[in-house]
């Protein structure tokens, strides 16, 4: 009982007594200990007591308090001392390096680089050879030779060390690896330009080989007289190095290249690596192996049953650049196969998972593993499907109702119409064969969500296994998917070029000149665009003859001396011409000859309303040596049609009833002067032949028929051009003046409005 009470106490006070004693401890550990005298008895005042190492005493004291030392005795022996005054100089800030690439700051490096052993004699057949068929497999792909012919193989990278002797080069090229790409990619593949590689699969082995490996990769061959221990890896089959091992062998390089004789470079090579970093040749590496195939003299690769040869990641020795070629179709039709069964799989389990879904076989859409087809949210979505037949199709671009197949269209429907029979053939066989008579109807739609979708009615004979046949009609779907996109390099353009627009002038234009410099003054003058105008003064022979006296374009000359005096720091040349027919090439012809080659061009309309958001685009899409651009400008409507009984608003917006997209115009380009030379180089053939080539040709096919240039063709929503009845010169070649005729047409207005003014005409007519 008592003993209860003494706990039941003791859970009341225990809390208070730790706390307290917590306390207390907690205010010991927060006074400084110091080493301070305290005064004893028999001590005069002011004497200091010090404690010795020996420990006579020992005292506690607050923080704050100082020696015991009177204030007149601190001030007594005071004595004022001047410090001089140093301004602290600024040290210069340490320049951060930062890298350009993200890669480079983080150490990633690319995976793989291949380094191909060519020579003088062979690097035009098959070193070609080699570059053709694992370049675009591989992310970087060099040819080594001692020298070189002056012509170089185009699309080859080729370092030429100057010198024909082997060891030489080997010792060279692992030298130009180290200055160059040792910090960049983690393997090291060298091969000889007389072997095969099959790229896919030395990509995959690399892919499953770590990186800080030192690994030495190849066919181990046995050294010359078997004097040497160790094997190297033969050169003809080529070999993997790893990064990790050649930043060990560097610092020895120098060495080998004195100490190791040798006859053969892949040997030399390989008692350099064994010598100083103890790493011999293999061919295996935790169940990963290099296949290798040794071919016959004029083999066949068709014919090789070899099972290793079907594994083989290089073959050696290959003869001739056709060998090579033959030996590549060989391995990419295995490598297209096993892609073909990968997909099967993959389409049979995705079957068997879909029949646990919900939905059951249902919820998977056909083809399997192809996206789904676009679904419509209005009926303006819908897509179109065009109707075609084995000769014809009846959605042409020209809007007639139709026309006959040719060219890849052609191609498409014969394509098509085979792998229907084929696969029909992949179903029924050995039951049924079916042979194709006639394509009854033919559909086809692109779905953009995954490809060109067909429908096909075909009348086909079928044979069973006694030989009996009949006629029947079969309907098919076929759906030809859009394969892998991918990014195309574009060189590097910049907005900081200059612009040097030509407006050709004649004398029905001169009205529209005052509208074209207050515009280009506000766009440019006022904001010092970087853009020069040339204005080119046309006059027919009869024009010319009284240039003198009576200058047809003189009151525009007058205009231009206006814009120069009110802007002085602005130029507006002009050039005279004296042509019958007009034609931009002659023009252009001109006008080159006065400009430097890299001088970026605008060829335009006097009426074309010039902006900075234009010119802009005009630099970024004229690309030299690449690309030219021509822009399809914004034709407004006739202002009677378009505001028929209404006022004329001050600026027209970009809306359908404002105007259109003059897709037959072609008045408007952007190229470089270098492009237009180049391309006019070729004409002079075909000139020889056809003098009257110039004036049937605009700038357009010119550069469509005789350039190897992109044509660069698309809508622009910054060039506006006023509405303007356009007078066709009927000297000019048929296509140009059919095209002017229908721009002309188009022009005038929408449909809904033209229907329109015919109503209220036959209103009128009929009251």
């Amino acid at each position: 009982m008592r003993f209860s009470m003494f706990i039941s106490v003791l859970r009341s006070l225990g809390p208070v007594v730790i706390g307290i004693s917590l306390g207390f401890t907690l205010s010991l550990l927060s006074v400084s200990w110091t080493e301070e005298a305290c005064p004893l008895e028999g001590t005069k005042e002011g004497e200091d007591v010090t404690s010795g190492q020996d420990g006579l005493l020992r005292g506690a004291r607050k923080p704050n308090s100082v020696s015991a030392v009177s204030d007149a005795e601190s001030q007594e022996g005071f004595e004022p001392r001047i410090v001089p005054y140093k301004q602290v100089q600024p040290s210069a800030p340490k320049k951060v390096f930062r890298a350009k690439y993200i890669s480079t700051e983080l150490g990633m490096r690319e995976r793989l680089f291949v380094g191909v052993l060519t020579s003088k004699n062979s690097i035009n057949t098959l070193g070609v050879a080699v570059n053709r068929t694992i370049s675009h497999h591989f992310d970087a792909v060099a040819f080594f030779t001692g020298s070189r012919n002056r012509k170089v193989p185009h699309g080859m990278f080729v370092v030429s060390h100057g010198d024909e002797r082997l060891i030489w080069n080997m010792f060279q090229t692992v030298k130009f690896i180290f200055d160059h790409y040792i910090n960049e990619y983690d393997w090291f593949y060298f091969v000889q330009d007389d072997a095969y590689t099959e790229a896919d699969r030395i990509k995959a082995l690399v892919e499953h080989l770590s990186v800080d490996r030192e690994l030495y990769m190849g066919r181990p061959e046995e050294f010359i007289g078997g004097e040497m221990e160790g094997k190297y890896c033969y050169g003809g089959f080529g070999y993997l190095l790893s990064r990790s091992l050649l930043l060990r062998l560097q610092p020895f390089l120098e060495n080998c290249r004195n100490d190791i004789l040798s006859s053969r470079p892949d040997e030399w090579l390989g008692r350099c690596i064994i010598d100083y970093t103890s790493t011999n040749c293999i061919s295996e590496y935790e169940g990963l192996e290099y296949h290798h195939y040794e071919l016959g003299k004029n083999s066949d690769p068709s014919k090789e049953q070899n099972e290793q040869f079907r594994k083989a990641l290089t073959v050696h020795p290959v003869s001739d650049p056709e060998q090579m070629y033959r030996l590549h179709r060989y391995f990419s039709e295995i490598e297209l196969q096993k892609t073909y069964d990968e997909i099967a799989k993959l389409q049979a389990e995705i079957k068997n998972v879909s029949v646990l879904a919900f939905e059951g076989n249902r919820s998977t859409q056909w083809p399997v593993g192809v996206n789904p087809p676009f679904e419509p949210k209005s009926r303006f979505e819908v897509l179109k499907w065009e109707y075609f037949t084995e000769e014809e199709i009846y959605s042409c671009i020209d809007g007639a109702p139709k026309c006959e197949l040719h060219g890849i269209d052609k191609m498409d429907v014969a394509d098509v119409i085979d792998t229907a029979i084929e696969e029909l053939n992949k179903k029924y066989m050995p039951t049924l064969h079916l042979k194709k008579q006639r394509l009854i109807n033919g559909y086809r739609r692109f779905d953009p969500t995954r490809g060109m979708e067909y429908t096909l009615d075909l009348q086909v004979e079928v044979v069973n296994q006694k030989g009996h046949s009949r006629s029947i009609t079969k309907r098919v779907h076929l759906v030809r998917p859009l394969s892998l996109i991918e990014i195309i390099p574009m060189p590097y353009v910049t907005e900081a070029t200059r612009v040097h627009i030509i407006i050709p002038l004649t004398a029905e234009d001169r009205s529209y000149v005052n509208h074209l410099l207050e515009g280009f003054a506000s766009n440019a003058f006022e904001t010092s665009e970087n853009a020069v105008l040339t204005l080119l003064f046309i006059y027919d022979p009869e024009e010319a003859q009284h240039v003198n006296h009576d200058d047809i374009f003189a009151g525009v000359k007058n205009q231009i001396n206006v814009y120069e005096r009110k802007y002085p720091a602005i130029k507006i040349p002009w050039i005279s011409v004296k042509t019958e027919i007009p034609s931009q090439i002659k023009f252009m012809d001109i006008i080159s000859k006065k400009h430097p080659v890299d001088t970026l061009f605008f060829l335009a309309h006097v009426n074309t309303n010039v902006n900075a958001e234009f010119l802009n685009r005009c630099r970024m899409n004229s690309i030299n040596n690449w690309q030219v651009f021509f822009p399809i400008h914004f034709q407004e409507y006739s202002p009677d049609v378009a505001y028929h009984n209404q006022p004329y608003p001050a600026a027209v917006d970009l809306v359908k009833d404002a105007g259109h997209f003059d897709r037959w115009s072609f008045d408007e380009a952007c190229f470089y002067n270098s492009d237009y030379m180049a391309t006019r180089s070729q004409m002079v053939t075909d000139i020889q032949e056809n003098e009257d080539l110039l004036e049937s040709l605009d700038i357009y096919d010119m550069f469509v028929k005789y350039s190897g240039l992109h044509v660069f063709r698309a809508v622009e929503p910054a060039l506006h051009q006023q509405y303007r009845y356009q007078s066709c010169n009927p000297k000019l070649n048929e296509d140009i003046y059919h095209r002017c005729i229908q721009s002309n047409m188009e022009g005038i207005g929408s449909q809904s409005q033209l229907a329109m003014l015919l109503f209220e005409q036959e209103q009128g007519n009929s009251t």
